[in-house]
């Protein structure tokens, strides 16, 4: 079976959008209130670690997103879709 998509909880995150001229990565931070369902393409996740997941976005940048799943559970359900 092939799984494209996975569904999260996702909440307040950091927009990478490169580095500065000193090799700074440069961070936008996004504040919300809880946590929003949302669909995540497989292919976009870089990472996952025990606060964020890592996912690519448009134009080069990053998203270090905040999820409310324990990371164990994603942990099995990346493995078990691989």
């Amino acid at each position: 079976m092939n799984i494209d998509f996975i569904e999260l909880s996702l909440g307040s995150h950091m927009i990478s959008h490169g580095y500065d001229t000193e090799n700074k990565e440069v961070l936008e931070s996004v504040e919300v209130d809880g946590f929003s369902k949302k669909v995540i393409a497989i292919s976009r996740i870089k990472s996952v670690s025990e606060k964020y997941i890592l996912t690519d976005y448009a134009d080069g940048r990053w998203i270090y997103w905040e999820y409310e799943e324990d990371y164990d559970y994603i942990k099995k359900l990346l493995v078990s879709l691989r």
